[in-house]
């Protein structure tokens, strides 16, 4: 089969090896690809391997030839499925590659707001330790997670590996889920529980029409004033405006976000000058270990496909 991969750079920047998808057959590789350049580069391939590349039903309808749609990621609203299906095209994702990575920046986000680490050592290189009066000082008030609460949107499997974590800090786990079931040390509580009693709200529940904007100035305005902000699922999640004002007006403590609702965000985006807000340019994903897995996953994918046994399936 003729494979193009669309954008595969922030998969595989030059670290990773794309021979899993070599052997499955001729694959061409674009770093990145822009709305006027994703036919063009695709006209003669059966598969398309993308990322974030948008495919919508005026380019799929210019594709005759393709018939498998593999997303090297987990979610993909960037695909037209009615038009796939349309097309009888195949469009696969790959789920729970990262859960580990994905939780471990949650907490690193976590840790930058409560400890401050990068500012204090910072101090230190500028010179203001050398200068100090005493044996210690800090710029910032530093909060002790053990005790506190970690309220959870989402316990799927990114929310539980949070909860594991959270309860070798010594803190008390409460959360949501639609669809609620038991978890070792987890209190199950209303959605509007966990913003009134939670001293963290961490959120992981997938992006729907039911929770776009979960995060808003009326849910906001109900959460502890010491309260922090933690999104490493879906930037449309939050209202963003209204998380900067709370930020601003001192309604919760802090934010920590590896998303944001567009991205790379716009210079005017208002949380990338909101005081106490702690943003990474959406990497919780993208270890090294996570992004191996990832490719291995998106090569069963396909090599399942071709053999008549789809796997993970979204169309």
């Amino acid at each position: 089969m003729n494979i193009a991969i669309l954008d595969g750079y922030t998969l595989n920047p030059g670290d990773l090896d794309w021979a899993s998808i070599h052997k499955l057959g001729h694959a061409d590789i674009y770093d990145r690809s822009n709305a006027e350049e994703i036919v063009k580069r695709a006209k003669d391939a059966e598969v398309l391997l993308v990322n974030k590349v948008v495919l919508t039903e005026a380019i799929l309808d210019q594709l005759p030839k393709v018939k498998y749609i593999g997303v090297m990621a987990t979610g993909f609203n960037n695909i037209d499925i009615n038009a796939a299906r349309k097309h009888n095209i195949t469009v696969t994702n790959v789920k729970a590659y990262g859960p580990a990575s994905v939780a471990q920046q949650t907490f690193a986000l976590l840790l930058a707001v409560v400890n401050h680490a990068e500012l204090h050592s910072q101090s230190v290189f500028a010179g203001e330790w050398v200068a100090s009066p005493d044996f210690c000082y800090w710029k910032t008030p530093l909060t002790e997670l053990a005790g506190k609460t970690m309220g959870l949107i989402g316990l799927g499997d990114i929310g539980s590996q949070v909860a594991k974590i959270a309860l070798a800090f010594g803190m008390q786990v409460i959360a949501y889920r639609k669809h609620s079931t038991p978890t070792d040390g987890v209190e199950m509580v209303s959605l509007e529980e966990v913003f009134e009693k939670s001293d963290v709200v961490s959120l992981h529940c997938p992006l729907t029409d039911e929770t776009k904007e979960i995060v808003n100035k009326e849910r906001l305005a109900r959460m502890k004033r010491n309260a922090i902000i933690l999104n490493t699922g879906r930037g449309p999640l939050i209202q963003e405006s209204d998380l900067a004002e709370a930020l601003k007006n001192g309604i919760i403590a802090g934010a920590g976000l590896d998303v944001l609702s567009t991205e790379p965000p716009k210079a005017d985006n208002p949380l990338l000058s909101a005081p106490n807000c702690i943003i990474t340019p959406h990497v919780a994903w993208a270890t090294f270990e996570a992004r191996k897995r990832l490719l291995q996953m998106v090569a069963d994918n396909l090599e399942s496909f071709m053999h008549n046994e789809p796997m993970n399936v979204v169309s």
